[in-house]
């Protein structure tokens, strides 16, 4: 079985460089060990799957991916963002924008997305093998020679493309094997990790709040009284700790904190009130309540199952009439209102990790073309590249972006 490319993951940046790859004109084969391509695909943005974000300055998408983000521009001025909506709109598959620029299909399925790409790699003649384990990668010289497969059937190609995704949901096939290939080929790995992940907190009350909702609040990360990051938006209480999108963002650089020691998270509740404006508000409420016991005063500033927690670490009395709070107490209420502190116990891991840092290093990879400069017929996209974007769509549009490219370069080459 001879191809011109070959390319190895039938993920999102696999399928769009099978894609772009035969419409270069290139005899095709994409191999996937899973029975079905696009299995992650269709969990992400929660079953909807968030396309990318509507952000279409090539530069400062790529600034959101951090300092390695440049690497990027080459492939977002092939294929950016107004063209990947574009691409979707012309084969049938309308967006919608929602909070924050994220775009979706209109149909909120993730499942017509990979539908999509299904059938039109079948129209256009690219060759899908599903369940299909690779055995042994062979180089000979600087180049790939061939693919053996567990079942021992050889494949060669002009080209290979390796797109295997990153150590994220390792349930939908995401188990790193194209990082020990690329590290037989001569390739650096950068130390994989989860990222877009749920933090786990110590306190146990944490499981009292399961499912609790936060919205406009501004939450910080601290370590040994500095600040490391903070975020202003949606949160979520799991059975364990914290997710949602401000959480997920930041957990990257809780992640390197916690390498470093202890790590703290204090949520601010009322981001929009200066402390002498919320100190004012409270006296107000104190003196017209003056006669509530302060359990029954607080529903007017927090969500009803906070109010226990609240309480507790406050430390006054519940029964305690409004017109007898103190000063201080006052003042210790605003303080955690203002800082409610919770201690990081761990990130969740790559089971409920959205995607990957680390990777394939981008040192040895030509952005232009995504070739690597170690291997002659060697190309890498997706997230096995050691580029990890915030929520919202971006990690999506790196595949795209880089798969199109790669794959169009290999047909070309």
């Amino acid at each position: 079985m001879n191809y011109d490319l070959a390319i190895i993951g039938a993920g999102p940046a696999g399928m769009m460089a099978a894609l772009q790859a035969s419409a270069c004109g290139a005899n095709v084969v994409l191999l996937e060990k899973n029975s079905n391509p696009g299995v992650k695909l269709l969990i992400t943005g929660k079953d909807r799957c968030n396309i990318t974000n509507e952000e279409t300055d090539q530069r400062t998408f790529a600034a959101a991916f951090g300092k390695n983000g440049r690497f990027l521009l080459g492939a977002l001025y092939a294929l950016g963002v107004t063209e990947t909506l574009d691409f979707f709109h012309a084969n049938g598959l309308q967006t919608k924008r929602e909070r924050g620029g994220r775009m979706f299909p209109v149909s909120d399925r993730a499942k017509d997305v990979r539908d999509l790409f299904v059938r039109l790699m079948k129209k256009s003649g690219v060759t899908l093998m599903t369940g299909c384990r690779i055995g042994v990668i062979k180089r000979k010289n600087a180049e790939i020679s061939g693919i053996r497969l567990a079942n021992g059937a050889e494949i060669t190609a002009t080209n290979y493309l390796i797109a295997t995704g990153g150590l994220s949901y390792p349930d939908t096939g995401s188990t790193g094997d194209g990082y020990a290939w690329a590290e037989q080929l001569g390739h650096t790995v950068v130390l994989p990790e989860p990222a877009l992940t749920p933090i786990v907190i110590e306190e146990p009350w944490v499981r009292d709040l399961e499912g609790l909702s936060l919205k406009n609040v501004r939450i910080s990360v601290y370590q040994d009284n500095k600040k490391l990051d903070d975020r202003f938006g949606e949160a979520l209480f799991t059975g364990f700790g914290l997710s949602g999108p401000i959480i997920l963002d930041m957990s990257k650089v809780v992640g390197q904190a916690l390498k470093n020691g202890r790590t703290d998270i204090f949520i601010d509740f009322k981001p929009a009130l200066e402390h002498d404006t919320l100190d004012n508000r409270l006296l107000r409420d104190v003196e017209k309540f003056r006669k509530k016991q302060v359990q029954n005063i607080l529903p007017g500033l927090l969500p009803k199952r906070l109010i226990p927690i609240m309480l507790e670490q406050w430390g006054v009395d519940p029964c305690k009439r409004g017109h007898a709070v103190t000063k201080e107490e006052r003042k210790a209420l605003r303080m955690l209102l203002k800082t409610f502190p919770m201690t990081v116990k761990s990130l969740f891991g790559f089971k409920k990790a959205i995607i990957t840092t680390g990777g394939i290093s981008l040192k040895e990879i030509d952005s232009n073309t995504m070739r690597s400069k170690l291997v002659r017929n060697l190309f890498f996209a997706g997230e096995i590249l050691d580029l990890d974007g915030p929520t919202g769509g971006y990690n999506l549009q790196l595949c795209w972006s880089t798969g199109h490219l790669a794959g169009e370069s290999a047909a070309k080459k």
